[in-house]
């Protein structure tokens, strides 16, 4: 969203004729890093004005984080718009957004002063309101800049801001969506979308995929895209020769639920469903590469050959084990640990038993496996309990009923003298999953790239779109 030209020439308008670029509707988020700042950073935990309000003893800290950011997005404002008369009208846009919200959280915090009313009870429609910023400020600035260059943009805000009722998602977009004509309207709608259901309680950062699977179904959409900075390849570039990688240019969402699994995310699964229920394609495009296909998703599709199509992982893993010799023919074991897992809000990415032993490997922090210890502890008395920090590497497709692909794998990871501490592979034939250790995680993936995917010679895409 920050590169404007870009989101113009190559997805909004392009070669297209005038009379082409209508009969679509584009969910926007927000500019690079804003959402960082408004909530906290994800990747370094770094706060931003959310995390700063929440833990806040006094409303200074959290208050001069909104002032910087309300700088921050006037300057991108200033930088988009070289018309002083468009970005006033921009800058003046957000700044009611801005002052809004502040008044907002200043008569919270001064409501929550008095016993009868906690903080806490209120934090989740606060993260709400906050990141609705965002995606109304990137919204409107798209909108503003495709009506000065001559085209019928209409802006869809979706954020609930001054809404007089709280409606369900799909009422909500319904009754949006009433009132424009798509035969004659660009509809640039906001990706966060404030409703019922209080989309950040499940998806949180990933709302967005919410807001644009529902639209497309309550639409009727031909074709869902998602358009992205790289294209959704056989391996991550970073670690594989980008010579030797190829994009994939098929695939189901079956296969979309294992990536995701992994979290790497081409659509979170909750919201690949309503898709996937109505039959509705998703294209998975590369912004700067417009003249390729891209990725098709679809719910049928299965490879013609069986094959893999991509070698995925993900490197910081936690194995939590518990071995307990009264475990042995007692049901309801897993369901003790799957509950404490559950209270943490730990989510896991594979798990393996045996008569005396279930092990999960979990996606979270060192903290937080050591709470959940503690809790195991207490549950299983007698059990010894070990943790180990590993990685996932796995070969995904369609369609793997290859003979033999299971030995050779493991065989290419002897080779190079990767010791698998574990390994799991089920019926349906849609992944195999190693467990390494972190320190051969990235060679891990070249070693499979190379045995599983390069002898194919794929060269435009994995099966073309």
């Amino acid at each position: 969203m920050s590169n404007y030209i870009a989101v113009r020439d190559n997805i909004i308008v392009g070669a297209r004729r005038a009379e082409e670029v209508y009969n679509r509707i584009f969910v926007v988020s927000a500019y690079g890093g804003v959402t960082d700042k408004l909530l906290e950073h994800k990747k370094t935990g770094d706060p931003g004005v959310y995390d700063l309000y929440s833990h806040a003893e006094s409303d200074w800290a959290w208050g001069d984080e909104l002032s910087k950011l309300a700088k921050h997005l006037c300057d991108i404002n200033d930088d988009l718009f070289g018309d002083d008369l468009l970005s006033q009208q921009a800058n003046q846009f957000i700044a009611e957004r801005i002052e809004g919200v502040r008044n907002c959280l200043l008569d919270l915090q001064r409501l929550c002063s008095y016993g009868h009313f906690q903080l806490e009870d209120h934090l989740l429609t606060v993260r709400e309101m906050l990141a609705g910023i965002g995606e109304a400020h990137s919204a409107f600035n798209t909108t503003l800049l495709l009506q000065n260059e001559g085209y019928n943009a209409r802006l869809v805000d979706l954020t609930g801001w001054r809404d007089s009722e709280t409606l369900p998602l799909d009422e909500k977009i319904a009754k949006a969506f009433d009132k424009i004509d798509l035969t004659r309207e660009l509809a640039i709608v906001t990706g966060y979308a404030q409703c019922k259901e209080g989309l950040m309680r499940t998806f949180d950062r990933g709302y967005s995929e919410m807001t644009f699977s529902r639209i497309a179904c309550i639409t009727d959409a031909r074709e869902a895209v998602i358009h992205k900075e790289y294209h959704l390849s056989s391996a991550d570039p970073k670690i594989v020769d980008a010579e030797k990688v190829v994009p994939l240019g098929r695939t189901n969402y079956d296969v979309a639920d294992q990536l995701a699994n992994l979290g790497m995310e081409a659509i979170h699964p909750r919201a690949a469903k309503g898709m996937r229920q109505n039959d509705i394609p998703l294209r998975l495009m590369n912004t700067f590469e417009p003249e390729h296909t891209g990725t098709l998703i679809t719910r049928d599709y299965v490879s013609e050959k069986p094959q893999v199509e991509i070698i995925a992982g993900k490197k910081h893993v936690f194995a939590i084990e518990v071995f307990d010799q009264d475990m042995q023919g007692e049901p309801g074991a897993d369901r003790k640990f799957l509950e404490v897992l559950a209270r943490f809000k730990i989510r896991f990415v594979t798990k393996d038993t045996n008569a005396n032993t279930i092990t999960h490997y979990v996606d979270t922090t060192l903290r937080n496996v050591k709470r959940v210890v503690k809790a195991l502890e207490e549950v299983f008395p007698n059990a010894e309990i070990s943790t180990r920090k590993l990685s996932i590497v796995s070969a995904i497709g369609s369609d793997m009923q290859v003979p033999g692909i299971l030995a050779r794998s493991v065989q290419a990871l002897a080779d190079e003298d990767i010791a698998i501490v574990a390994l799991h592979q089920c019926m349906r034939q849609v992944d195999m999953q190693f467990v390494v250790d972190e320190a051969n995680y990235e060679k891990a993936i070249t070693t499979l790239h190379r045995v599983l995917i390069e002898p194919h010679n794929h060269e435009y895409a994995i099966v073309a779109a």
